[in-house]
């Protein structure tokens, strides 16, 4: 049987096990509790809370708080050290590293085996399946995948214990059947440095049969066009003829999607986004040209949400999957197979349907931007740019912005560093765009906007070509699994990256 016959035999199975959870999503929930209270019920955690008493999530909630990062930060600490059963009852000896805390430069996020074979993994294989499902014609599996990973810059602080990317750690770990479809190979996939990187990467991929690429659509495209400079191709599709599909996930397409219709200039060109992070990989895109994702239940996280008005309090109220209303926005509260429990990885959402739950990913809990009450969010922000991009001819690579602090006449503003690819027809125009179209999608923002009263006029300054880059490389910040901070509530970014442009 051809490799690619076998496959779509094999993902049948699972395609069923996902309608499932999506005719019975609050049963498959309670079930993905009861075994993960039921599991870390004689950890040091479960005998704190007594887990081996609790037998209903209402239980669950009123007897443990909620959790940030720096709430577990001493469990990790002691994980690092090598106890174990603290928090999970098996060996935890994987910490993908992420962006830090006010306290600490990184967060050391705790990764269990589960959490790689039956979230991570799982997540992976749920997106080529549900790509099969929409494109039965797919001939993925008789070429090869192209992984842009982050640095393998692992710390081995035990013999047996490591740090690094979640990336590296999921490439390092991966299953056979993955790896010899997988390009680059795994000393090039995890080099540090990230500019030799590029180059090394473009030089080895561009001569296989690419069929997939998977990535975040910012490093991604810096790749596809190191490829275009060495090959003197026109677009990607005379390099890599069979290419049909991009996964993506990390920051919005919306910013990105005209650049790669014209590096990718092909109309059976797919693009499927996913929603993951160091703590768990949460949802899919389940449907063509959808602009939302299938919320993934079966994955060992139990989910709660907190109503955004609920944030700024001392104990926020939180919501389970069966109360959740359709267009209001929650942050997102997780309880994991790796011992998270009501952790708050600091996204926020926006469900777009109950039957079956599917949501938006609309930014962070501390990526936006509420200076003057305005509550700019990034799916905001993000509407706005693609909407003066369309209307204008622009295309935007990167962008940045934050708050303007109110002056004599007690108004405040925002201000926006944008680096365009191709710069628009108007920049006036751009800005007017940019702010009406946050203005139809953002009531708090257009009351705070009328009549130039409390807000004013957004102010852009336009830089050149690699400002970003060079900025990002400042920080320390380059590679596959960084991202440009979008919005900001203070200056910080802003002022940093303004410091940095030449005048």
């Amino acid at each position: 049987m051809p490799v690619n016959a076998l496959f779509s035999f094999l993902i049948k199975k699972r395609l069923q096990q996902i309608e499932l959870f999506r005719d019975n999503p609050e049963g498959a929930q309670l079930e993905v509790f009861t075994n993960l209270v039921q599991a870390a019920r004689y950890t040091e955690w479960g005998r704190q809370y007594d887990y081996a008493s609790i037998t209903t999530p209402d239980q669950f909630r009123e007897r443990v708080p909620l959790q940030q990062y720096d709430d577990v930060r001493p469990y990790v600490d002691r994980l690092r050290r090598g106890e174990q059963n603290l928090l999970w009852p098996t060996e935890i000896k994987w910490f993908s590293k992420s962006s830090g805390t006010t306290n600490d430069r990184s967060k050391f996020i705790p990764v269990s085996r589960e959490a790689l074979e039956d979230c991570h993994y799982k997540g992976g294989k749920d997106l080529i399946a549900l790509h099969y499902q929409m494109y039965p014609q797919s001939k993925l599996y008789q070429g090869m995948s192209m992984v842009v990973g982050g640095s393998s810059a692992l710390e081995q602080f035990r013999p047996d214990a490591y740090s690094g990317d979640l990336s590296a750690i999921i490439i390092r770990n991966l299953p056979i059947w993955v790896e010899i479809r997988r390009t680059p190979i795994k000393e090039v996939a995890l080099m540090e440095g990230w500019e030799e990187k590029v180059d090394r990467m473009a030089r080895e991929t561009m001569r296989e049969d690419v069929r997939s690429i998977a990535g975040v659509p910012s490093w991604t495209l810096v790749i596809l066009r190191r490829i275009l400079e060495l090959t003197g191709k026109r677009h990607i599709m005379e390099v890599w003829p069979n290419l049909e599909l991009f996964m993506h996930g990390g920051v919005s397409f919306r910013p990105y999607r005209d650049q790669f219709k014209a590096l990718i200039p092909s109309p059976t060109m797919n693009y499927l986004e996913s929603y993951n992070a160091s703590e768990g990989y949460f949802a899919i895109q389940d449907r063509r040209d959808a602009d939302d994702l299938l919320l993934m239940l079966d994955y060992g996280i139990f989910f709660e949400f907190i109503p955004l008005a609920e944030l700024d309090k001392e104990q926020p109220r939180t919501v389970m999957l069966q109360d959740v209303v359709v267009g209001e926005q929650y942050a997102v509260v997780i309880s994991t197979n790796a011992g998270l429990w009501r952790y708050m990885p600091g996204d926020t959402v926006r469900f777009t349907s109950v039957r079956p739950y599917r949501i938006q990913v609309s930014g962070r809990t501390r990526s936006f931007i509420n200076a003057f009450g305005e509550e700019l969010i990034v799916d905001n922000a993000d509407r706005g740019i693609e909407e003066a991009c369309r209307a204008t001819g622009a295309v935007v690579s990167d962008y940045t912005a934050g708050p303007v602090y109110m002056d004599d006449a007690a108004r405040g503003g925002h201000e926006w560093v944008i680096e365009f690819d191709r710069a628009p027809d108007d920049l006036e125009r751009f800005i007017d765009l940019l702010d009406a179209t946050m203005r139809a999608h953002n009531s708090d923002y257009d009351a705070k906007r009328a009549g130039d009263m409390a807000l004013r006029r957004p102010v852009v300054h336009a830089v050149a070509p690699g400002t970003f880059h060079g900025w990002m490389k400042q920080r320390g910040r380059l590679g596959g699994q960084n991202k440009v901070p979008r919005l900001a509530n203070d200056r910080s970014y802003l002022d940093a990256l303004l410091t940095a442009i030449p005048t």
